[in-house]
């Protein structure tokens, strides 16, 4: 029932008991520090000092905890960074980005009739909006709503996605378009950074890309209950643009959640639990949480790149060798075969790799 979305409703005066959660995981009233020094990669360099921003990369990796405990910031000027990154680039200026996150905040603000007809808690609808993370099945409800939908090959699936408001797919489809663009060079980056030949990141390994937007209403009481509770991503590489000004975002690193200082016309990059596996754990996949906001709500737009539900998951067999010193640390599986034990291992708290390491 769409009634259950809780951008439907408005002028919370107090969380909701079911939103509430039990003390030992709360967040509580202790604000996060803010990461002052996160890594910062800019994209303009990358047409004419390729090897150094792959090395800026793989070091900002090592070093400052990029692609493992934290995320990283790239930032994509268009205007500045040559012939074929203008070609990535394109549509994702600082005018498509405004128009991405403000058509998103105007689906959520739809009348809750508009909504209902895309609303559904089944996980296996192509696309959909739903509230929380399982609203019929949890313990406690979690402070937002997501429209989730597929965008690779856009015309084989933006037929199924909203009509409302009017301008959604012509917004959305390009900014897919472009998204996709350049998650595919960073993966090229990481690849080239990490040994991998050319073009490993292709064809069923990154066929599938998902895109969520998510709507977190102001919060009446932020120490009582989370937007997203603690988790890694499953994908490859996940793509967020979170806006300019609210803070949100949250990444666990030596035990400390810090929050992530929202960038202007930037993205936070993130690997998922398959790209550490690629990797054979050169890369770690980032715990993160979602925090709410007492004073205003916050919207994201994320794209998501996954490998097709027959992909084989394995280390890179150039990253994964007895010759080379560096065994295999994880099985290989069928990417369909990991999704529901991810998905009952990350509610019980317990990593999901675990299950799927070698032990040596």
């Amino acid at each position: 029932m769409a009634t259950k979305l809780i951008s439907n409703q408005h002028d919370f005066k107090v969380v909701p008991e079911s939103y509430i959660l039990p003390p030992g995981v709360r967040p509580g009233t202790t604000d996060a520090s803010v990461m002052e020094v996160i890594p910062v990669i800019d994209l303009q360099h990358l047409a004419t000092n390729r090897s150094q921003v792959v090395k800026q990369i793989i070091e900002a990796s090592q070093e400052y905890g990029f692609f493992q405990n934290l995320f990283a910031l790239l930032l994509c000027n268009g205007r500045d960074v040559g012939v074929k990154l203008q070609l990535i680039n394109h549509g994702v200026g600082d005018d498509v980005l405004r128009k991405v996150l403000k058509v998103a905040n105007e689906f959520f603000g739809l009348p809750s009739v508009d909504k209902a007809v895309m609303y559904s808690e089944d996980s296996k609808q192509k696309s959909r909006v739903y509230t929380s993370i399982d609203y019929d099945n949890e313990k406690v409800h979690f402070w937002r709503d997501s429209l989730r939908h597929p965008c690779h090959p856009l015309a084989e699936h933006i037929d199924s996605w909203p009509q409302k408001p009017p301008q959604y797919r012509e917004v959305m489809g390009g900014y897919a378009v472009e998204a996709r663009k350049l998650c595919m060079l960073l993966l090229d980056l990481i690849g080239e950074g990490l040994g991998l030949e050319p073009g490993y990141f292709r064809d069923e390994l990154t066929e599938v890309q998902l895109m969520a937007a998510n709507y977190y209403p102001a919060c009446p009481d932020p120490s009582l209950t989370l937007g997203l509770p603690k988790h890694s991503d499953i994908n490859l590489i996940t793509l967020l643009l979170q806006g300019e000004e609210v803070h949100g975002l949250q990444v666990l690193k030596d035990g400390q959640w810090l929050g992530v200082e929202p960038q202007p016309d930037g993205f936070v990059v993130n690997i998922g639990h398959m790209l550490k596996i690629v990797s054979n754990g050169k890369l770690s996949s980032a715990e993160h949480r979602v925090m709410t906001n007492k004073k205003v709500s916050r919207t994201t737009v994320t794209h998501f790149i996954h490998p097709a539900g027959n992909c084989f998951i394995e280390p890179a067999k150039a990253l994964a060798s007895k010759d080379s010193g560096s065994p295999p640390q994880f099985k290989s599986f069928a990417y369909k075969d990991f999704l529901p034990s991810y998905v009952q291992d990350t509610h019980a708290g317990v990593p999901p790799l675990d299950r799927h390491k070698i032990q040596a």
